[in-house]
């Protein structure tokens, strides 16, 4: 039980904790580094799509971990990218201020681009190199990724409570100007109820009897990435600031300021 479940459940939340941490800390130091940053994420994220070939039919509990691992270090580098405005979209200049309807959702989309299309390249890759695999781990970490997050970008967009607009350093705190602080939108309640049902199908999953200790584990950490992903939606509603959890993570910004 320990092994199977609730060391990799503690392993996804200190990875999510700790990811978002030195993803902040790196975007908020002097701009100057930021190309060296890049340059070494760059390097991980080769070793990383490596990583995701090489475990592609590992059904070991090592091959989980590493496939799992393998894939936030994409997605790590994915949003260093963008935070650090390299991978942005055409528009890079805030929202008009009378923008309404459809000129505004052309506008945020301008604004976030190739950051989408590069996303479409990274899954699509991840797919490539584990296709015809026994080891789904990569792939369904990142579609989980993917669809939390857009979610989440969604919703902010619509209307949140909690913008965390502070988490935005300097290169893209444009994009500010496209979130919209609302105490609910229409979306929300759907895209809440849809990620719970998703997150409480693979804890269902995972603890079915008859799992296998591989099934188990893989299935538990991308159940905890979801469920993780239902705690910031409901955070994003909440009157409680959530910036708490990466206050160590946030204080290159405040030194560099």
């Amino acid at each position: 039980m320990v092994v199977e479940y609730l060391l990799p459940a503690l392993y996804t939340v200190f990875v999510w904790w700790a990811g978002t941490g030195v993803i902040l800390f790196l975007d908020g130091l002097p701009r100057w580094t930021h190309p060296w940053t890049m340059l070494w994420a760059t390097i991980l994220l080769a070793i990383a799509l490596v990583g995701i070939t090489v475990t592609a039919d590992d059904t070991r509990s090592t091959g989980a971990y590493l496939a799992f691992t393998g894939t936030i270090l994409v997605w790590a580098w994915k949003e260093l990218a963008f935070l650090m405005g390299y991978v942005t979209g055409p528009r890079r200049v805030a929202c008009p201020p009378g923008a309404r309807g459809w000129a505004r959702v052309g506008h945020a989309l301008a604004a976030i681009l190739w950051h989408e299309l590069a996303l479409l390249a990274l899954f699509a890759a991840v797919l490539a190199l584990t296709w015809g695999g026994r080891n789904p781990v990569a792939a369904c970490t990142f579609a989980t990724l993917w669809i939390m997050r857009l979610s989440a970008k969604l919703n902010v967009f619509l209307g949140v409570r909690n913008l965390n607009e502070e988490f935005l350093p300097e290169p893209v705190r444009h994009l500010g100007s496209y979130f919209r602080q609302r105490n609910m939108n229409r979306f929300f309640p759907v895209s809440l109820l849809a990620a719970t049902a998703l997150a409480l199908a693979l804890w269902e999953h995972a603890l079915a009897p008859g799992t296998s200790r591989f099934g188990a584990i893989s299935t538990t950490m991308v159940a905890m990435l979801c469920t993780l992903a239902v705690v910031e939606h409901v955070l994003m509603m909440l009157p409680l600031p959530s910036q708490w959890l990466w206050r160590w993570g946030l204080r290159s910004r405040a030194a560099a300021e």
